[in-house]
């Protein structure tokens, strides 16, 4: 494996658990998938779709989130929010992170 390579599959970890809290925080508005995806992606989150359909299924399975189906329009979407239990999940991952970023930042420098 190239180092180049090996960067990004660590960097791919790195950023797999923060999308978890991106969406419990950006879903704070009602959302369906296609436009999270959109958001999260223009907001330097890079996942696909393989990644967050399943995701949203699994927050709404724990609770975190709640869901509705919109049929005003011509194609029916499925729009998700965060739920009470969600924002309790938010406001600890945000505060773990919070705390992680500091005790990176507390590291000795790289060279």
């Amino acid at each position: 494996m190239s180092e180049t390579e090996a960067l990004e599959t660590h960097v791919q970890e790195l950023r797999r658990g923060t999308v978890v809290l991106a969406c419990l925080r950006l879903l704070e508005q009602p959302g369906y998938g296609y436009g999270l995806l959109e958001e999260l992606q223009g907001r330097g989150f890079d996942t696909d779709a393989n990644t967050l359909y399943p995701l949203l299924r699994r927050l709404e399975k724990q609770g975190h989130l709640t869901s509705e189906w919109n049929t005003d329009e011509a194609r029916p979407r499925k729009f998700y929010r965060t739920s009470a239990a969600g924002h309790r999940l938010a406001a600890s991952l945000t505060e773990e992170f919070r705390a992680l970023a500091a005790a990176i930042g507390a590291l000795p420098k790289e060279n």
